[in-house]
């Protein structure tokens, strides 16, 4: 079987035999394109061919019947994913059937498995996805201009608001992370010219969120941008956890590296809003998730719920 994860910072590929034989993984650093008709199918195939080719020849698997693709961007930008890529796959490799997902939901998967609960996957954005087994739900995800509210964007941007705050003399600044943002950014005045051209706001906007978690001991405005965070967080957990079984609340992605200065509050939050719901650790990452859900399509044991954007599965053709 093949597994792929298809994220912002580039592609991985797993190919694995049946019935716990040999696996290897392969891994590129250029994100797949994205242009007028959404994801680019033939860049996801320039990239995967080469890598699959060289993996079969490595595990010694010699036929591929099964794929699971967990694609960033899949519920909005996947129209031509969706209608090209399982023939792509059945031509190339003889790939009979496809599961399509949302990144989102390979991130649950990877964390929680085929069980019901909710997972929150954090790094430069956030998103919350949920299911009780029939269906999913989501909570935000919408970017860092209309919301990923408590993302690592979020987080920086609260930051640097708080540095020039400083700067300007306004309440609410944080001399401390007016420094760290003059170290990392220069003077004040001339940030709005470095950050507003560039392309790649979000992740420049990320890349303060460290500096606000390494103030947040001794820095009452960098822990409170973090409460808040935290805040935002367990609101998009509890709007999509069921309510009902016995679900489990998990985190995953970059963000969390930041350790306890974000998770203490974010622990308290949930405990707050799903005391039904136990937050427990994920047990893996979005490409271990596209492994599971290559495993259960191939043994036939995919209960996972069907969804047009999120989930589906489909058939390849080899002519």
């Amino acid at each position: 079987m093949l597994a792929v994860d298809s994220g912002g910072s580039g592609l991985r590929v797993v190919v694995k035999s049946p019935a716990g034989g040999p696996s290897a993984q392969r891994e590129s650093r250029e994100p797949v394109r994205t242009g007028a008709r959404g994801i680019d199918p033939g860049h996801l195939m320039t990239q995967l061919v080469p890598m699959v080719r060289a993996l079969t020849a490595e595990t010694g698997v010699s036929a591929l019947s099964t794929a699971a693709v967990g694609a960033a961007g899949l519920a909005s930008l996947g129209d031509a994913l969706r209608a090209e890529l399982p023939g792509a796959l059945g031509r190339e490799f003889g790939i009979r059937s496809v599961a399509l997902a949302a990144d989102a939901v390979t991130a649950y998967v990877g964390a929680l498995g085929p069980r019901p609960g909710a997972v929150v996957a954090a790094g430069t954005g956030l998103i919350a996805m949920g299911t009780d087994l029939t269906c999913w739900h989501r909570s935000d995800g919408w970017g860092h201009l209309l919301g990923d509210c408590g993302s690592g964007a979020w987080i920086g941007r609260a930051g640097l608001e708080a540095a020039l705050r400083a700067y300007d003399g306004r309440p609410g600044g944080s001399t401390e992370l007016l420094a760290r943002a003059e170290e990392m950014f220069g003077p004040m005045p001339g940030l709005p010219g470095r950050l507003y051209p560039r392309q790649d706001r979000p992740a420049v906007l990320a890349s303060f969120a460290p500096q606000v978690a390494a103030c947040a001991d001794a820095d009452q405005i960098a822990a409170d941008i973090l409460r808040v965070a935290a805040r935002h967080m367990a609101e998009s957990a509890a709007a999509v956890c069921p309510t009902a079984g016995a679900p489990q609340v998990a985190v995953t992605g970059g963000l969390f590296k930041m350790g306890d200065p974000l998770l203490t509050p974010l622990r308290e939050e949930l405990s707050q809003r799903l005391p039904h719901a136990p937050l427990v650790s994920a047990a893996g990452d979005p490409l271990a998730g596209s492994v599971r859900i290559a495993d259960d399509l191939a043994a036939g044991t995919l209960t996972l719920p069907s969804d047009e954007a999120m989930l589906c599965v489909m058939t390849g053709a080899e002519d």
